[in-house]
């Protein structure tokens, strides 16, 4: 080869553009919805218990095969702060046969889960892996979203928090001052914490009341009002009471004692508090 030969190879050389090293596989977007096909939610968004969340994600770096094919299996999961799943995971496949038009072409999928009824107010996760059948690799992305709501102070043992008298069963804010009519009903809320948990989450709790007169005797009584069990996937630390008690035209006007209590049938332990409200 002659020096002219040499000098222009060299040229053309240096002139062609550098190879670009392949893309690792990676989840290349993952957002969160209000509802399915809908605009991704930004980060100051709240979801509320109970509410559906629907979430996509695609992915590049992927290996195809000389014909187009490629095989991805993705497993996601939402948590909470401490990586307790929330629902079961779901788990799922990204085949596909792509033609040479579709090399900029980033497989997508789509799911949604329901949030625990009961989840409390704070920071979750939804984590996203993807794994490359042809090429063993992996790849892991996470996204942040916030869940608003009523907080319960925890508890050591069995208790009742937040009881509130209420004008109405539909009333959500407690009476500042409780104080019924003689044929009113009487209504109450509460919340029981503290229980323990037993094996898959599951506990057993149940409530009793009675009402006592303004001199302490024993007008109404029934020890076992209602019970509430269940064995939830994701844990359950507390659960609604609800109670009624219907007056009389003859209730003479004073102040009458609500007795409330509470019993954890897993962890073998009960609680009693007691609550005034007044007739007039």
């Amino acid at each position: 080869m002659t020096a002219a030969h040499i000098f222009v190879a060299f040229l053309l050389a240096a002139a062609a553009p550098p190879q670009q090293p392949p893309k690792k596989l990676a989840v290349s977007y993952i957002a969160l919805h209000q509802f399915d096909g809908g605009p991704p939610l930004p980060a100051s968004y709240s979801f509320v218990p109970g509410e559906t969340v629907f979430f996509t994600f695609s992915v590049e770096g992927f290996k195809a095969t000389e014909d187009g094919q490629i095989k991805l299996n993705y497993v996601t999961q939402p948590t909470d702060a401490q990586k307790v799943p929330l629902v079961p995971p779901f788990a799922g496949k990204l085949e596909a046969e792509l033609a040479p038009e579709d090399k900029n072409w980033h497989p997508k999928a789509r799911h949604e889960f329901i949030l625990p009824s009961y989840l409390e107010p704070g920071a979750y996760r939804l984590q996203v892996i993807v794994k490359d059948e042809l090429a063993g690799t992996e790849a892991v992305s996470e996204i942040a979203f916030h869940v608003r709501g009523r907080a319960i102070p925890p508890a050591s043992a069995v208790a009742a928090r937040n009881f509130r008298f209420l004008r109405s069963e539909e009333d959500g804010e407690g009476l500042a001052t409780p104080v019924y009519r003689p044929a009113d009903t009487v209504w109450a809320r509460f919340e029981i914490t503290g229980y323990k948990l037993g094996e898959k989450n599951h506990f057993q709790v149940e409530y009793g009341l009675a009402v006592l007169s303004p001199s302490g005797k024993v007008l109404f009584s029934q020890p076992q009002a209602a019970t509430e069990e269940e064995q939830p996937f994701y844990p359950r630390h507390w659960v609604s009471g609800v109670l009624s008690l219907t007056g009389r035209a003859d209730t003479k006007p004073g102040e009458y004692t609500l007795v409330l209590t509470v019993r954890d049938l897993v962890g073998k332990q009960s609680d009693e508090s007691r609550h005034t409200f007044r007739v007039e």
